[in-house]
């Protein structure tokens, strides 16, 4: 008989791919700092707009700490937080303010030398080593006039529909997270210069002026204030050197707002005023658990997103600046409801005439503003945002995904029920059916439940729900393995929305195959960057021996693009993070390697290059630095479900079973789900365990029912712990789904022959025959074992 092998021991250490996301950020454009004269030089000519700008909360987005500071924006008698082991308070000392740590018995005082933002929270910096300005842990929330937590504030709390297994857990204030110079430089300064050092690691980060100025979205004004001098008072010159940004177009005004107000990765360094956005950044979507299933915000998400999902801007000339002034400031802010209403009105004029009927609120001084329902005001880390998605309150998404909802944000002592019974009454409930169901798509794309894989396909197909679940939809389906998905993604690439097409050509990696390549070359030929990028990421898995020379010659333009965009943030350790990632996939292993320790060197504690270098470590045959790697990332995260699988899998191929069991066994705790840790447990605890090898095998084949690997290696299981015909049942069913599964074949064989039942064997291998490719080898291997049995 064909010697059975007891099942293909353990697999190689994964890797993973998952891509990290760099913090929101401006980026910093590359113009020599003696172009821009200032803030100040501004004055001469546009005094009242420098009256009006100077005090905005774009003017002192950052400002340091004063004498008039400490007396007017913060209170000094609350008692010391407990925190991380210690107490902090703020106390003053002169003119200058700090917070106190007391901690092991040592008491440090952290001086704080700037406070950022102001509007609903001022967060604090104090200097560090390497250049670095660290975010204080005690933060102000302006509106209740109290000190707080601040990294406790920022926990993300996950419903159970989001896919997410637990809630986040709050940083140490001590993270390289809470570093100035790495998360928030560029949206609360202006003309940055970053200055970080690769090989130091660190910062000698300089900055022309505190706070958003005028600069920042007019660009450079010294060439524009020498030649308006220079014409002399009441003229004109014919050309102002400077950006003008009165003409600009609206997505151009988005364009210029989002840097600072997108939850993004920037793909640039150079973006000036007047550039397109998606030339110079890419969108995060709701791939990201920073958003309710339904698109509704649950972390910080700087509102880019939610316009986008917004019918009135997308079908309309509208854009930020209709609504906001260029120093930030809400146009429409009053108390009288007709006048703060024609932020809306001005457009949905029936909407005003028909107030009570379309609002079911009678009109009075208490009546809710539109904005109050459409743009309904949510907290995160204690700052306030407005949800500019725009869209209707939507209570039956909160009962169904936990998001928020106006009526239920207003009326907080009424339920998300009562709201649904309420609208639903009013309204009907065919217009929250939409959202509901899109957003069960997204919920389930998350989890990686492809049971409705279909309806997805047909989401992106058609584009019906609006590009942003589009390009998430997309973005998710890429830890879908089924080819259905394939084509769906090529038609993608030729839709109107950039930010579709990037995400289909990205999600297009791995899919190797000659029309896939021609369509992604033709991606690489893009008018817009980011296009073009995500379509050089997915051609580097394919062999370059395939291009034409002509493709060469493309290749090699968009994939040095690419590697460019990838350190436009050269601080952020994801940055070469997914560098180490395209070198893999174009198989540049030292480039890899020497990526992931350039991304360790920014910050030690990362845990995604820690797992992928221990895996080139263990290609390379340096199983102890792989080792090391990984103990480094347990360190850091000791449940982390990547470092504990690679952990156990290095372990198990160094014969260290009872670390590799160990952390196997933490894998499955964390997710029940991991098909890999369930099937490589089952067989190390097979040797001296049946019961629950049989258990975790068949936990392995739930998990992944279409695999017949997995069935085979839960038949092998049953059969050696005596479980014959619950072995031959599965065996049966195993190779009908899959006839030329020949390890099934062979197992099922075995037992018939053992049962004495030489008709049956002979049986199954004839119809298996059928099966099986002429002239292969599996099929010369087949007839052999035949004619062994006939002898029998």
């Amino acid at each position: 008989m064909k010697q059975l092998v007891p099942i293909g021991l353990i697999h190689l250490v994964l890797i993973f791919f998952a891509s990290c996301v760099s913090k929101p950020s401006g980026g910093e454009a590359q113009t020599n700092s003696d172009d821009y004269s200032g803030s100040a030089s501004c004055i001469e000519c546009h005094e009242r707009f420098y009256k009006l700008w100077a005090p905005s909360h774009h003017g002192k987005a950052m400002q340091p700490i004063t004498d008039v500071f400490i007396q007017v924006e913060v209170e000094l008698d609350q008692e010391p937080i407990a925190m991380e082991g210690g107490t902090y308070q703020a106390i003053a000392k002169d003119t200058s303010l700090y917070i106190r740590e007391v901690k092991d018995g040592l008491t440090t005082d952290f001086e704080i030398l700037w406070a950022l933002g102001g509007k609903n929270v001022y967060y604090f910096l104090t200097p560090w080593e390497g250049g670095r300005l660290q975010t204080l842990p005690l933060a102000f929330d302006v509106n209740t006039r109290k000190w707080y937590n601040n990294p406790e504030s920022a926990i993300r709390h996950f419903p159970d529909q989001s896919g997410s297994a637990q809630d986040d857990e709050a940083l140490s204030w001590r993270d390289r997270q809470y570093t100035f110079n790495t998360s928030c430089y560029a949206c609360h300064v202006s003309q940055l210069e970053n200055n970080y050092d690769l090989a130091t690691n660190t910062y000698q980060t300089h900055w022309k002026e505190a706070g958003i100025n005028c600069e920042t979205c007019h660009g450079p004004s010294a060439e524009h204030v020498r030649v308006c001098r220079e014409a002399g008072e009441g003229n004109v010159p014919d050309d102002l050197k400077i950006i003008i940004t009165s003409t600009f177009t609206p997505e151009q005004h988005n364009a210029s707002c989002a840097p600072c107000h997108a939850k993004m990765s920037p793909i640039t360094s150079s973006y000036m005023p007047g550039d397109r956005y998606f030339d110079n950044y890419d969108l995060i979507t709701l791939e990201n658990s920073d958003f309710y299933p339904d698109g509704r915000d649950l972390g910080e998400n700087y509102t880019m997103t939610g316009w986008h999902m917004n019918n009135c801007a997308q079908q309309s000339e509208m854009h930020c600046v209709t609504c906001h002034t260029s120093s930030g400031r809400y146009r429409f802010e009053s108390d009288d409801l007709l006048e703060a209403n024609q932020a809306c009105t001005s457009c949905h004029q029936e909407k005003a005439e028909g107030y009570e009927q379309h609002t079911h609120h009678p009109f009075n001084e208490h009546s809710p503003k539109c904005v109050g329902c459409h743009m309904p005001k949510t907290r995160f880390g204690n700052m306030v945002r407005s949800d500019h998605s725009f869209r209707p309150p939507m209570p039956a998404a909160s009962i169904e995904f936990g998001s928020p909802n106006a009526c239920t944000i207003c009326h907080s002592d009424k339920t998300d029920e009562w709201a649904y019974r309420k609208v639903t009454q009013w309204k009907g409930q065919d217009y929250q059916k939409e959202t509901l169901f899109v957003g069960g798509l997204i919920a389930d794309a998350r989890q990686e439940n492809w049971k409705q894989l279909d309806a997805m396909l047909d989401g992106i197909r058609t584009n019906q729900y609006g590009e942003i679940f589009t390009t998430s939809l997309i973005r998710l389906l890429s830890n879908c393995a089924d080819e259905k998905k394939w084509p769906v993604l090529m038609a993608a690439l030729r839709f109107e929305s950039p930010l579709v097409r990037s995400a289909a050509a990205n999600g297009l990696m791995g899919y190797l195959v000659p029309k896939a390549k021609d369509a992604l070359f033709q991606a690489a030929t893009d008018e817009y960057r980011l296009v073009r990028l995500a379509a050089a990421q997915s051609l580097a898995a394919f062999n370059p021996q395939e291009f034409t020379a002509e493709q060469v010659a493309r290749f090699s333009l968009v994939n040095a693009e690419y590697e460019e965009s990838l350190i436009t943030r050269p601080d952020d350790w994801s940055s070469y993070y997914n560098l180490g990632n395209h070198y893999q996939n174009m198989g540049k292993l030292n480039e890899a390697l020497q990526a992931y320790e350039n991304s360790l060197k920014v910050y030690p504690e990362a845990i995604l290059p820690l797992v992928n270098s221990s895996f080139l470590y263990s290609v390379a045959g340096n199983p102890e630095q792989a080792a090391i790697r990984l103990e480094k990332a347990l360190a850091a995260d000791p449940e982390n479900e990547a470092a504990n699988l690679n952990y156990g899998l290095l372990m198990a191929e160094m014969n260290r079973m009872a670390d590799a069991e160990k952390a196997l066994r933490t894998v499955l705790a964390v997710n029940e789900g991991n098909v890999t840790a369930a099937y490589n447990l089952s067989v190390i605890v097979s040797g001296h365990d049946l019961d629950e090898a049989c258990r975790l095998s068949e936990q392995a084949m739930n998990a992944s029912p279409e695999d017949p690997k997995l069935s085979y290696t839960h038949a092998y299981f049953l059969n050696q712990n005596k479980q014959q015909q619950k072995a031959v049942e599965l065996l049966e069913k195993t190779i009908k789904a899959h006839p030329d599964h020949l390890s099934s074949v062979y197992l099922l064989g075995t037992i018939y022959l053992q049962s004495g039942n030489k008709g049956k064997v002979l049986k199954l291998y004839e119809n298996t025959a059928g099966h099986l490719p002429n002239n292969s080898q599996a099929l010369y291997q087949l007839q052999t074992e035949m004619e062994r049995v006939k002898a029998l």
